[in-house]
């Protein structure tokens, strides 16, 4: 049996407000291609399928195209969680009928661990796997709140639920193995495990506040066959297991993970230890981080418009200077070109501007409004612009907190 594992595909993503829905398109159609050229039996998401809880028509559109089209692949089934970013409801809606075309979901947790388990069967009704597909597990889905509870109390039961959690599928799961014929079994999640890696920048959220330490590899993997995970977007092994693997997400959604090489997992069951290959994503959009001086991008601009790239850039300036001059700049060269920046960073003046005042200042001891004014000061804003540009700022804080109340 041929198992596919790939997770956090964030449907609906931008970057920097640039629409990205030809790059998961492109990417769906060659996993799709992918899925019939290699044979796959059994393709395996492991959470944040889109990027918010309330995708848009365009990222719902390309999901359930893709879903339609799956079973001219020749795959036989499909299973799908859900991740911190994904809303359990919306994933859960649709699975009564998705469950009639062998696509399984399991967008949230229940009281009954059977909702989490799928024996698979082959054509001819022989199990050829179990599945415990487990979704973002929730604070309150794994902990009881007590009383006058410490932060360290509070940590230690969220690690202790969530590997009870996972114990408890595994024994559930292995109560339906044929002792004499047992097939592969396999587990799903989506969580932060200890000693994984991550990239500076790339969005991924602590999914659980005040936790010291990320929940144990082998205590959510103990027990399965293969382990595919969700959640962070480096494709990577845990603990060094070749069974225990996050398969990152397959396009770069950030510039910090432009120089990733993303990639799928296929996992090839016979009668011995599974057999693990992973293999490389194509790039559908390149993204290039350019820093120097304003000369110095400018010569590096040059060299790429020269070699005819096509390319999302985002530049980092490293001298104090005007932006709005090299903005102008820039977009002069970039004319008839195969290149855009998304965003120029003058990472000069944002240390100048966070310069300590005394030795008992730190980032957690300022407040916005005290960072916006230190920008204002390090770029010396004449006084009889800075009311203007307060309000603006102002205006723009007011509505990012409409749309997300805990943005800051």
């Amino acid at each position: 049996m041929k198992i596919l594992h790939t997770s956090d595909w964030h449907l609906g993503r931008s970057l920097y407000d640039k629409k990205r829905y030809d790059e998961f398109e492109a990417f769906l159609d060659w996993l799709t291609g992918f899925i019939t050229l290699n044979k796959i039996d059994l393709l395996l998401v492991a959470g944040d399928i889109f990027d918010t809880t309330t995708p848009g028509n365009k990222a719902q559109e390309l999901y359930y195209r893709f879903l339609g089209e799956i079973r001219q692949t020749g795959c036989r089934h499909v299973v799908i969680t859900g991740g911190n970013h994904d809303s359990p409801t919306f994933l859960d809606a649709p699975k009564n009928i998705l469950g009639y075309l062998d696509i399984h979901v399991v967008g949230s947790v229940t009281d009954d661990p059977a909702d989490e388990i799928f024996v698979l069967r082959n054509k001819n009704g022989m199990t050829e796997a179990i599945v415990c597909a487990v979704p973002f597990l929730h604070d309150r889905d794994v902990r009881m709140v007590d009383a006058d509870e410490t932060p360290g109390d509070k940590s230690q039961k969220l690690m202790q639920g969530i590997a009870a959690h996972y114990r408890k599928i595994v024994n559930s799961a292995k109560k339906l193995q044929d002792k004499k014929n047992p097939v592969p079994l396999i587990g799903m999640g989506h969580l932060f495990t200890r000693n994984a890696k991550t990239t500076e920048g790339d969005g991924v959220r602590e999914l659980y506040i005040g936790s010291i330490a990320h929940v144990d590899g082998e205590s959510v993997s103990k027990g399965f066959d293969y382990m595919a995970l969700g959640h962070l977007h480096l494709a990577q092994k845990i603990d060094n297991s070749e069974t225990v693997r996050y398969s990152g997400s397959p396009i770069r959604l950030s510039f910090s993970e432009a120089d990733q090489t993303k990639k799928v997992i296929v996992a090839e069951f016979g009668k011995k230890a599974p057999a693990i290959t992973e293999y490389p994503v194509p790039c559908f959009q390149q993204l290039l981080r350019i820093a120097g001086d304003q000369d110095q991008v400018a010569g590096k601009i040059e060299k790429l418009i020269q070699k005819g790239t096509s390319a999302w850039l985002e530049v980092e300036i490293t001298s104090l200077t005007d932006l709005t001059n090299i903005n102008a700049r820039f977009e002069e060269m970039l004319t008839d070109s195969n290149l855009e920046i998304l965003r120029i960073k003058n990472k000069t003046a944002v240390d100048r501007a966070m310069t300590r005042v005394n030795d008992t200042e730190t980032l957690e001891t300022l407040n916005d409004a005290d960072v916006f004014v230190r920008c204002l000061e390090a770029f010396e804003v004449p006084e009889e612009n800075r009311v203007a540009l307060t309000e603006t700022y102002n205006e723009a804080k007011a509505s990012w907190l409409a749309a997300d109340p805990n943005a800051v």
